[in-house]
C-alpha cells in the first residue's frame, strides 16, 4: 500500500483533532497566513473604577495553548495572504491622497497632482524587448570582442532581457553605488522641486513652506536590468497640507516643469575611493510626469493607486533582482538562485562593502537588494493616512480596541512561528478560498456599480 506524503498525513492528523474547528477559526482569522506568529499569554479587561473583571482571555483554552496572528509580511513570495492585505492598505493609503477619505478632504482631487516616473541612468547597454533589441547597421564589437548590437526580437519573459550585451563593459560599480544613494537622490530631488517652484514665482526659496507644501507617496520598482526606478504621486497643497488650498500660482503645468528640471539637475557625489574615485550620480534621462486630472484626461486615480499597491508586494526575488533574505557570506551569493548579471551585482556589493570609505553605506548588509537601502513605499507626512491608522481602523471595525473607562492588562510571549507541513497545506486552502470570495465580491460590486452608473440622475 502506497504511503501518503508527509503533508497529507499531517493534515489528516490535524483534521481529526477534537479542537480542529477552533484551530480552523484561528487560521481563517489570519487570512490563511503562511507564516503566522505563535503567541501564548492572556488579556484581562477590568472596570477602571471598581476593578471588576469584565472579560478574560487565556491561550490555555486554545489548541496547543497558543494563538496565531498574521506575520504581516508584504512580499507575495513569502506570504500571499498578508501581501494581499498590505496591498489593500497601500491602495487605500495612496487613493486617499488622490481623492480624499481617511481624514483627507475630498478637495485634494482638485489640486495639482502628478504621476511621476524617475529612472536609473544607463550603466551599459542591455538586451530589451521590442521589434528589435539593439539593431545596428555595422557589426562592430566592443573591446572585449562582444557585439555592440542585437537584431533579435526578444519576448518580454525571455531570460536574456535585462542582461548586459557585454558584462565586462557594464559599470557594475556605478550601478551598486547608485542604488546605495538612490534615497538621498530622491530627497535632493524633492528639495530642488520646492526651490524651483519658489524661484519660478519670485519667492525666496526659504519661504516656500509659508505658501505651499509638496506632498508625495513613492514606490520603488526593480526593472529587468535589476535597476530601481521610482514611481511617485506628487501633490501640491497649501502651507497647512491637505486641509489648505494651494496658492493661485500653483498649477500642474508649473509643477511638471519643476519636476523635469529638478530631475535633470540634482546629483549626489559618492565618497572618494582610491579604487573607484568619486562618482556623480544622477537620475536617468527618461523622466515622465503626467497630470492626474479630475476630468479623466490622464491616468485614472484608482489605476494609479492599484499600480503602486501592486509593486509594494513584489520582493526582489519575484522580479529576479535579488533575494528576499539577507546574504551573510560569499557562499550565499554563489548559491543564490539569480542570473549571472544579478550575481555580479551582489559580488560587487560585497567587494565594495569591504572598503572603509563605503562603510557607512552597509553594502554587505544590503547585498540581497543590490545595495538599495530605501523602503519600498515612502510618503511625506502630510500626503495621506498611515498604515498604523489603517490597521487601527480595521481593528476597531472588528471590535479589537479598548473600551473607554476600562483597564486592560496584557501578558504575551512569543513561542514560535510558521506551520507544520499539514497545517501549511490547510492554511493555503483557506487563503485560496478567501481570495476567491474577495474576487467574486469585487466582480459583483463592479457589476452593481456599472448598473447604478447607468441610471440617470
Amino acid at each position: 500500500m502506497r504511503q501518503l506524503p508527509e503533508a497529507d498525513r499531517d493534515a489528516i492528523r490535524i483534521a481529526q483533532d477534537p479542537r480542529f474547528p477552533r484551530w480552523l477559526e484561528q487560521i481563517t482569522a489570519t487570512g490563511g497566513c503562511s507564516h503566522p506568529v505563535h503567541l501564548t499569554g492572556s488579556t484581562t479587561t477590568l472596570d477602571g473604577t471598581t476593578g471588576e473583571i469584565l472579560s478574560h482571555y487565556d491561550t490555555r483554552n486554545e489548541p496547543s495553548e497558543r494563538i496565531l496572528v498574521r506575520c504581516r509580511n508584504r512580499r507575495s513570495t513569502v506570504c500571499p495572504a498578508c501581501s494581499r492585505l498590505h496591498a489593500g492598505d497601500t491602495f487605500h493609503l495612496v487613493r486617499a491622497g488622490l481623492l480624499g477619505g481617511k481624514n483627507i478632504p475630498p478637495a485634494v482631487r482638485h489640486r495639482p497632482r502628478l504621476f511621476v516616473t524617475l529612472t536609473a541612468p544607463s550603466f551599459g547597454p542591455v538586451h530589451r524587448t521590442g521589434e528589435a533589441c539593439r539593431p545596428r547597421r555595422d557589426s562592430g564589437t566592443c573591446e572585449h570582442g562582444h557585439s555592440l548590437g542585437c537584431g533579435a526580437v526578444h519576448a518580454p519573459d525571455a531570460p536574456v532581457v535585462g542582461q548586459p550585451l557585454c558584462a565586462d563593459c557594464y559599470d557594475y560599480t556605478a550601478h551598486v553605488l547608485w542604488h546605495a544613494h538612490a534615497s538621498k537622490l530622491w530627497d535632493r530631488f524633492v528639495i530642488d522641486v520646492r526651490r524651483r517652484l519658489a524661484s519660478s514665482v519670485g519667492l525666496v526659496q526659504s519661504r516656500f513652506a509659508q505658501h505651499a507644501r509638496l506632498s508625495f507617496a513613492r514606490v520603488a520598482e526593480y526593472q529587468k536590468r535589476a535597476a530601481v526606478h521610482v514611481h511617485a504621486v506628487v501633490r501640491l497643497d497649501g502651507p497647512n497640507g491637505p486641509d489648505d488650498e494651494p496658492p493661485a500660482w500653483g498649477t500642474a503645468e508649473l509643477l511638471i516643469d519643476a519636476v523635469r528640471a529638478s530631475a535633470r539637475r540634482v546629483l549626489v557625489r559618492t565618497p572618494y575611493s582610491l579604487a573607484v574615485g568619486e562618482l556623480a550620480l544622477r537620475w536617468g534621462a527618461q523622466v515622465d510626469a503626467q497630470s492626474l486630472r479630475v476630468d479623466g484626461d490622464g491616468p485614472d486615480d484608482d489605476a494609479v493607486a492599484a499600480y503602486v499597491a501592486k509593486y509594494v508586494t513584489k520582493g526582489a526575488s519575484e522580479t529576479g533582482a535579488g533575494t528576499d533574505h539577507p546574504l551573510t557570506t560569499w557562499a550565499d551569493i554563489e548559491s543564490a538562485p539569480v542570473s549571472e548579471h544579478v550575481r555580479t551585482l551582489m559580488r560587487t556589493c560585497w567587494r565594495l562593502g569591504g572598503l572603509p570609505e563605503y562603510g557607512p553605506l552597509n553594502l554587505r548588509t544590503w547585498t540581497h537588494t543590490l545595495a538599495y537601502r530605501g523602503h519600498v513605499l515612502t510618503k511625506s507626512r502630510a500626503y495621506s493616512t498611515t498604515y498604523t491608522a489603517l490597521r487601527a481602523e480595521r481593528a476597531q471595525h472588528m471590535g479589537h480596541t479598548d473600551t473607554p473607562d476600562t483597564v486592560t492588562e496584557r501578558h504575551w510571549r512569543y513561542v514560535g512561528s510558521g506551520h507544520t507541513p499539514g497545517a501549511a497545506l490547510l492554511a493555503a486552502g483557506v487563503a485560496e478560498d478567501l481570495a476567491a470570495n474577495r474576487e467574486i465580491a469585487r466582480e459583483v460590486w463592479g457589476a452593481e456599480r456599472g448598473r447604478l452608473g447607468a441610471v440617470p440622475e
